[in-house]
C-alpha cells in the first residue's frame, strides 16, 4: 500500500468515525524497578469529522460535471440512454 492509499484510508476512517482502545497504565517503584500496578483499557468512539469528509470529496471524488467532461462520445451516449430510461420509468410510475 503506497502513501496515497494510506492517506485516503486514514481520511475515510476519520470521515466515517471510528472506535479505538485507550490504554492508561500506572507504574510504581518496587525494589528500584518500575512495575505495572494498574492497567485500564477503555473503548473510545470518535465521531465523524466534517473536515475529513470535505477533504475526501475535494481530493478524491469527482463531481458529476467533471465526470461528464471526461467521458468519450460513446460513454456520453450510453449515459444519455441510461438517464432517458430512468425518466421514462419514473413517468410510468406516476
Amino acid at each position: 500500500m503506497n502513501d496515497e492509499d494510506k492517506i485516503r484510508k486514514a481520511l475515510l476512517k476519520k470521515a466515517l468515525g471510528y472506535s479505538a482502545d485507550e490504554v492508561v497504565e500506572e507504574y510504581a517503584l518496587d525494589d528500584g524497578e518500575e512495575k505495572l500496578v494498574k492497567k485500564k483499557v477503555t473503548k473510545k468512539h470518535f465521531g465523524p469529522d466534517v473536515s475529513a469528509v470535505k477533504i475526501l470529496l475535494e481530493r478524491y471524488y469527482q463531481t458529476y460535471q467533471e465526470k461528464i467532461a471526461l467521458m468519450s462520445d460513446e460513454e456520453l451516449e450510453k449515459e444519455e440512454k441510461r438517464l432517458l430510461k430512468m425518466l421514462k420509468e419514473a413517468e410510468d410510475e406516476s
